[in-house]
């Protein structure tokens, strides 16, 4: 067997595993010849692989899955439940392509020393403020007072909504 995965490359291929699909099945009479050939030819197709075991007996998945590993010269990467995942590198096939980096951003542009379209006052001159107008008493009054939440009536000349009509 080749030289054991790092942790690392490991959590990789759990990752690349999570979203592929059992393409191997092993049924009711266990690992065969043909089985191991089928994951033979899956393992050269793809590198990693998830085999699907059709049995209840945890002893019997881990035992298949040593074997398996044994008699291809792959590598375990995971087993959850009936579900196993092997990986074997293929050099035949090309490697996938790294993604490429994240442009960097660009640098921000520098703050002007003086801003457009202002004076600054002298140092003994105070720039004239705004005027301030205040509302009269009776506006500021009522708008302290909370609404209430109860709808007010409707007048009587009003006429009444009808609901629609529904198959309920």
């Amino acid at each position: 067997m080749p030289a054991t995965l790092t942790p690392a490359r490991r959590s990789e291929l759990r990752g690349e595993a999570h979203k592929l699909k059992p393409v191997v099945m092993i049924g009711d009479k266990g690992l065969t010849d043909s089985v191991l050939a089928e994951i033979e030819r899956a393992l050269k197709a793809h590198e990693l692989v998830k085999v699907k075991a059709a049995t209840d007996d945890r002893e019997a998945r881990d035992a298949w899955l040593a074997k398996i590993c044994e008699a291809l010269g792959a590598h375990a990467v995971q087993q959850i439940g009936k579900v196993l995942v092997v990986y074997r590198e293929n050099p035949d096939l090309r490697p996938a392509p790294k993604p490429e980096p994240k442009p960097k951003a660009k640098p921000k542009a520098k703050p002007r020393k003086k801003p457009f379209g202002k004076r600054e006052p002298e140092v003994d001159e105070k720039l004239p403020r705004r005027p301030q107008f205040k509302k009269p008493a009776e506006a500021v009054i009522g708008t302290s007072r909370r609404r209430s939440r109860t709808p007010s009536p409707r007048p009587e000349s009003a006429p009444q909504r009808r609901r629609p009509k529904t198959s309920r």
